[in-house]
């Protein structure tokens, strides 16, 4: 019988020998196996400019917890799991507390769920509810730094300053075009080794040409996740070879791109760094009694009010949030599409992209391709302009007449009933049944749950909404179970105060 303890296979994970070099920091993942064997692998951060000094702590202190992000994602698989670097009470606790909440999101979206890059009999995981899920026990030690002091810091930033964790999707383009608007925007684009990074290259290279303020730091995580899949034997050999819209265990990765936003951040005096997350990514879940966030808690208002929290607590006067949580999918495509046109040409929403000519294109052929078809045509767009092909968006367009689309309910209803209404999609059994009209889709929804006004800082507002409210069709708060019309007034604006939500 498969139990969670039968996936604690592994003996021991270091995360050590950290070095750090002005534009440079890397630190080695090793792995002790209960054979007596070990292997070893260097996870690195490269910079483009000097953002470290190695006698300086709160640097030294930085690059250990950049360096242990990656290492959150394996507390349910390894008996001991230690962190080898310059760490206070603060980081200390905020690794405990993110490690657990990873394993509770691995178990209830990974193992417990059908996942097709599960051996059997590992596929046949039996339900157990626990008070603690992480099965490693976690240690910190400080053998290369003991000289160094570590003290709290007290720095001012430039609210006005805005970091943005920017990719090739629709998201990170409509937060940039607004930001270039109302404030001073520094877009960060991780380059993941893999073929992540493909989907950034056309907006990259365009923000290059056009933002000064633009920074392509390096990172081989992409290399180390592969890496450490060949070390469990409860993944299918040919993992790489599974076509598949999910990661094969790891659920802790935004946060290692985010840290190593943070370098930039702090040594520019950045106030704001910036998430491009709409409405949907903010779910909560219930498996048995165990509650979870349905696998996307780093992309949830919960883990940005989480991250203001420690930055607050470590001195740094930094807030962290969306500034797109109140729209919809098919609203942000909408207000890219309008309002910023030329940005919106270089949208990369595909994983499976492909280089001609030295620009990337879709693959035209995954969910996600045949969803921004979708929503494009609906919206009246052309989805030639960000790269299909006349014939991959007639396929986009039939494939929708009988697949479905990763939304929530009534964002994936309300966009086949616009797809049905307009002819766009064939009149069948399944495009009448998945179609409903959901007005307020295209409106700005505020709730308590997915999209509070309370989780966006009071001097962002009247700015933001200024320009959201030109392409949406109204307001609504949810009130009762309802979705109620709100006019957005001055008063409605300052009404709530800034606040960091419970976890």
């Amino acid at each position: 019988m498969i139990t969670l303890d039968s996936f604690k296979i592994l003996k021991k994970l270091s995360v050590k020998n950290i070095h750090i070099e002005p534009k440079k920091v890397k630190a080695t993942y090793h792995v002790e196996k209960y054979t007596g064997e070990t292997v070893l692998f260097e996870l690195i951060y490269s910079y483009e400019y000097a953002y470290f000094n190695k006698i300086n702590p709160q640097d030294v202190n930085l690059a250990s917890m950049m360096l242990a992000q990656a290492a959150l994602n394996y507390g349910l698989f390894f008996e001991i799991i230690e962190f080898d670097g310059l760490y206070d009470k603060t980081d200390q606790q905020f690794i405990k507390d993110m490690m657990e909440n990873t394993s509770r999101e691995i178990l209830t979206n990974k193992l417990l769920i059908k996942n097709e890059f599960l051996k059997p009999p590992f596929d046949d995981l039996q339900f157990e509810k626990r008070e603690r899920y992480t099965q490693a026990k976690l240690l910190f030690t400080n053998t290369l730094f003991d000289r160094l002091k570590l003290q709290k810091e007290k720095t001012d930033t430039d609210l006005n300053k805005f970091a943005i964790l920017s990719s090739g999707g629709k998201d990170s383009l409509l937060t940039y075009g607004i930001i270039k608007e109302i404030g001073e925007p520094y877009p960060v684009f991780i380059n993941e080794a893999g073929r992540h990074w493909f989907t950034a290259i056309n907006s990259y290279r365009y923000y290059k040409q056009s933002e000064p303020n633009t920074e392509k730091p390096w990172c081989n995580s992409d290399r180390l996740f592969n890496w450490m899949l060949k070390q469990f034997h409860f993944i299918k050999e040919n993992y790489a070879s599974i076509r598949a819209d999910i990661y094969p265990i790891r659920l802790w990765t935004v946060a290692v791109f985010l840290f190593g936003v943070l370098p930039v951040a702090r040594k520019k005096g950045i106030g704001n760094i910036l998430i491009g997350d709409e409405y949907d990514t903010t779910l909560k879940g219930n498996m048995g009694g165990i509650t979870h966030y349905n696998g996307l808690y780093d992309q949830s208002k919960y883990f940005d009010n989480a991250m203001s929290r420690y930055y607050q607590t470590k001195g740094w006067k930094i807030y962290q949030f969306s500034i797109l949580r109140s729209l919809s999918e098919l609203l942000i495509m909408k207000a890219l599409i309008k309002r910023y046109p030329e940005l919106q040409r270089h949208q990369v929403s595909c994983h499976a992209a492909h280089e001609v000519d030295g620009r990337m294109f879709p693959c035209g052929k995954c969910e996600k391709c045949r969803r921004i078809i979708g929503m494009i045509k609906s919206l009246d767009g052309n989805p030639e302009k960000c790269g299909y092909s006349e014939i991959q968006i007639q396929k986009g367009l039939a494939a929708l007449s009988s697949k479905t689309v990763k939304q929530i309910g009534s964002d994936a209803a309300h966009l086949y009933f616009i797809l049905v209404d307009k002819n766009l999609v064939e009149r069948n059994d399944f495009t009448r049944k998945a179609a409903k009209e959901h007005i307020e889709i295209m409106k700005l929804r505020f709730d308590q749950e997915r999209s509070n006004l309370e989780d966006l800082p009071k001097y962002i507002r009247k700015p933001l909404f200024d320009i959201l409210s030109l392409y949406s069709d109204g307001t609504v708060k949810r009130i009762n179970n309802r979705w109620v019309d709100i006019e957005i007034t001055v008063d409605f604006l300052n009404n709530t105060k800034y606040k960091l939500d419970e976890k």
